[in-house]
């Protein structure tokens, strides 16, 4: 229903592949395996090898044997805690609640200024705005997350965490709109919305849902998907435009995967254990 295009690279939907349904394999997919599923989404054979050795070499992928002794891979640790992490987000299943705001107060010795570019581009991409210099701020529920992450690429010693309100002297609305982009957002739930809700709308008006099928369009869905709750921190929605897309992309990510995900995972041979938000 839906062509593979150039936001979707090999690399990606790999690591989609293992979000949605690898990591609940009962041992190591196997390469064999990993090939059939993303030829399923247009990715060669080549394609597949050369990305699960990069990602090997993240530590994101472990090589592992099968019972039967064929050659696998398996998430590492760090990638489960990734993924776990992820959920939270990607999964989400209500609009999120004003809880205040989590601040992140960093200073890196010049000696190591290499890692300020680190810092920021780690906290951007945990949907952190911009506050001043060297402060960064995001919605108070990603405390965890940003803790998990830091810690994980060892930028913890140059962070401090701090929980706030914003008490003026700008309207909140105002500050939002400094520390995102909120245009820039707003233009990725639109791709969203213009890739896959034609998707959605053409299943709609089926009775069936082959497996093969279901999978493909879940899968390059969730491709397309997991990258926005990163993007979009998740504002309360009455520090947004009156016509944000975000519920509309959301709502629409959410019906695909109530459609589609069981039975995709039927032509996966793999049973997940359903996310929760």
């Amino acid at each position: 229903m839906i062509n593979v295009s150039e936001q979707h690279a090999p690399r990606s939907l790999i690591v989609t592949f293992y979000g949605a349904y690898g990591r609940f394999a009962p041992g190591p997919v196997p390469v064999a395996e990993l090939i059939r599923l993303l030829a399923a989404a247009g990715v060669d054979a080549p394609s597949v090898r050369s990305s699960v050795s990069r990602l090997k070499r993240r530590g994101l992928l472990l090589p592992e044997r099968t019972a039967g002794g064929a050659a696998g891979y398996a998430l590492s640790p760090a990638a489960r805690q990734l993924l776990e992490d992820g959920d939270r987000r990607v999964y989400a299943a209500a609009a999120p609640r004003d809880e205040g705001w989590v601040l992140a107060v960093f200073s890196v010795p010049e000696s190591e200024r290499q890692k300020r570019h680190v810092l920021r581009s780690r906290l951007a991409g945990l949907g952190f705005g911009a506050a001043a210099p060297g402060v960064w701020i995001a919605p108070a529920r990603l405390y965890e997350e940003t803790r998990h992450a830091l810690a994980r690429l060892r930028l913890d010693p140059y962070v401090d965490l701090f929980r706030g309100e914003h008490l003026g002297f700008a309207a909140t609305t105002e500050a939002v709109a400094r520390w995102w982009d909120l245009t820039a957002i707003a233009k990725q739930h639109e791709a969203f919305l213009d890739a896959h809700a034609p998707v959605l709308h053409a299943w709609e008006r089926r009775a069936d849902t082959p497996p093969e099928e279901a999978y493909r369009d879940y899968l390059l869905a969730l491709d397309s998907w997991r990258h926005l709750p990163y993007a979009d921190p998740g504002l309360p929605a009455d520090l947004l435009p009156g016509d944000w897309p975000g519920a509309r992309s959301a709502a629409v990510f959410r019906d695909l995967h109530e459609r589609l995900r069981d039975a995709g995972a039927e032509f996966a041979g793999i049973s997940p254990t359903e996310q929760t938000g």
